[in-house]
């Protein structure tokens, strides 16, 4: 490692690097995840907990767009929620940030592995999850543009790779499995299924993760922004439905591969189709893995910037001018988590801490509407509405997760408390910040 100069991020991001990034934070969440909704609310139940769930997002992300062009800072929600509320709302947003991005590379990292298995009996899930880890995090330490580039080329095949996805099995779509025992918890069961519903959007706010590194902020965020939830939106309902409808969708509801199972399931598994989109369905799930190393290592160095995080975690390679103690402490973190849960189990923790920082997000939102030095370039669609709807859906969600996953909401709320007590006894700086503020 080369020694660190400054603290300065290196602008070179264009809109087309954006909606990659906005895909590829997100692109895995189609390609695994979702399916274990159909386990707690059937197809037609998880259909509706799915629709409401893309109404939140695009409601959310207009919002969103607002505060990252009008504050492109590195810690995206973290400094709005700083700005806002001054260092207690900061602590809400960075923490929730911190466990939506930290715990959700882990889940993919094993359905990375998973996939890798279902290619190759003999390697093992847990070697190929560590294998991500380390060369993706060497890739993010060579520089943002060569990660960037890095992740377009791997977003593009994603999404090609869906596509041709989906026109494998929609024409052996049949209406009579999807409708297949459809809604076997009731309504409830809709509810129960939102975790999982914002796994398909879960990370497109990650993009205020590299606001710093835009050229023109205030004009090209928005342009990715709205590109990428446009074409999310598409893809996560058109592999949804027609998922559902090649077969018995419950054996799909339970497996980290459930669009390599679903074509095999219309060409047969011995079809060499079907072992060739196992293969280069890696490239979605690794896209996505990616993509939010970059955003966790910004989250971590912004949090450190502002002294909420030790100090050198903060620090940028004088040679890549990438935050490189952030990236190796993201990985540390993500290794240890992939031994202590499920897939399902990180999912919905990921999902909780994402909720929370749509709260507080339009909560800021709506603060910061109200300061005279508040003056985005972007201002949201409809507001007040966009965002009511928005901090509305995000409340529901939240009151579900925690209903349906009490256990994990304590851990999430206690980590909160822990995380609030530390940094009021030990950190130095929350003087300096609140009469900064």
């Amino acid at each position: 490692m080369s020694k660190q100069t400054n603290s300065a991020l290196k602008k070179v991001l264009k809109p087309v690097h954006l909606w990659a990034l906005a895909v590829g934070l997100v692109i895995s969440g189609e390609y695994f995840g979702w399916n274990y909704g159909w386990s707690v609310a059937g197809t037609m139940g998880f259909l509706i907990a799915t629709l409401i769930i893309t109404v939140l997002y695009i409601t959310f992300i207009f919002s969103f767009t607002e505060l990252t062009t009008s504050i492109p800072q590195a810690g995206g929600p973290f400094d709005y929620a700083l700005k806002a509320f001054g260092p207690t709302g900061g602590l809400i947003a960075g923490y929730a940030t911190l466990i939506e991005f930290v715990f959700a590379p882990p889940a993919i990292a094993f359905a990375l592995g998973s996939y890798v298995h279902f290619l190759h009996n003999g390697i093992p899930v847990m070697y190929t999850a560590v294998a991500c880890y380390i060369i993706f995090t060497i890739i993010n330490l060579s520089g943002i543009k060569e990660s960037a580039v890095f992740n377009l080329i791997v977003t593009i095949l994603a999404v090609i790779e869906l596509l041709v996805f989906i026109g494998i099995v929609s024409p052996a779509f049949k209406t009579e499995n999807f409708m297949q025992n459809n809604l076997p918890f009731g309504y409830a069961g809709i509810f129960a299924a939102i975790p999982f519903a914002i796994w398909f959007y879960l990370g497109i706010e990650g993009v205020a993760m590299v606001a710093e590194e835009v050229t023109e902020p205030r004009r090209n965020i928005p342009k990715g922004y709205i590109a990428g939830i446009a074409t999310l939106v598409l893809l996560a309902l058109a592999v949804m439905i027609f998922s559902g409808g090649v077969g018995n969708w419950k054996s799909l509801s339970t497996i980290d591969y459930p669009l390599p199972a679903s074509i095999s399931m219309v060409l047969g598994q011995t079809n060499s189709w079907t072992k060739i989109f196992a293969g280069i369905g890696l490239f979605g799930l690794i896209a996505s893995f990616h993509s939010l190393i970059i955003g966790y290592s910004r989250q971590i160095f912004a949090l450190s910037r502002s002294g909420f995080l030790p100090g050198f975690l903060s620090s940028v390679n004088a040679k890549f001018q990438t935050p490189h103690w952030a990236l190796i402490a993201g990985m540390l973190v993500g290794l240890l988590s992939l031994f202590t849960g499920t897939t399902d189990k990180v999912i919905i923790i990921s999902a909780l801490g994402a909720v929370v920082m749509y709260c507080i997000s339009m909560i800021s939102l709506f603060k910061l509407r109200k300061q005279p030095t508040h003056q985005p370039s972007f201002k949201t669609p409809l507001y007040p509405w966009f965002p009511a709807i928005a901090l509305l859906l995000s409340i529901v969600s939240l009151i579900a997760i925690i209903y349906y996953n009490f256990l994990l909401s304590i851990i999430f709320f206690a980590g909160l408390v822990v995380a609030f007590i530390m940094f009021r006894l030990f950190n130095k700086n929350s003087a300096t910040l609140n009469n900064s503020l």
